[in-house]
């Protein structure tokens, strides 16, 4: 099926701008991954590298925090993207078992790395597991609070978004 030049002017601007990941840019526009990934790769071919340009926009227009949780929101959906391929790939439990590892590891430098860089992001975090735990405790001594609690939840939310 051939598609207009803005379709691929679309996924170009959603990969490299908009920062989502190409799998989330191609279905956005509407079209296939293995499309995405001929599309990304003829323009590599012809001088249009979209990760360099991807590349060079986030460090020109960011601070260090915003480039970290570019970073980061980029390696979590690589991770996302590989557990999900892993689950339909035949591999053996060896290449597997590898690819985990590896996966974990890069995860753990990541998380800690993002505590230097990005204590706010540290903080949401600590933050929203708190607000977890108290759900759960107040499921699990006072039920009969739970509807009073998460109608107080959504304006909570809006709170700790403003400070986080």
């Amino acid at each position: 099926m051939a598609y207009p030049q803005e379709t691929r002017d679309k996924l170009r601007k959603a990969f490299v701008f908009d920062q989502l990941s190409l799998e989330i840019a191609a279905l956005q526009v509407g079209i296939g991954f293995g499309t995405a990934r001929r599309w990304k790769a003829d323009a590599k071919a012809n001088g249009d590298d979209w990760d360099k340009v991807k590349a060079a926009h986030v460090l020109a227009g960011e601070s260090t925090e915003d480039l970290g949780r570019a970073i980061l929101s980029a390696l979590l959906l690589q991770y996302n993207s590989t557990m999900q391929e892993m689950q339909t790939a035949q591999m053996s439990a060896e290449n597997k078992a590898s690819v985990l590892s590896s996966l974990a590891d890069s995860f753990n430098k990541a998380i800690s790395a993002s505590k230097k860089i990005l204590p706010e992001t540290q903080e949401a975090a600590v933050a929203i597991r708190t607000v977890r735990l108290m759900a759960e405790f107040i499921g699990d001594k006072y039920p009969e609070l739970m509807g009073d609690f998460a109608m107080m939840f959504d304006d909570f939310q809006a709170i700790i978004e403003r400070e986080f």
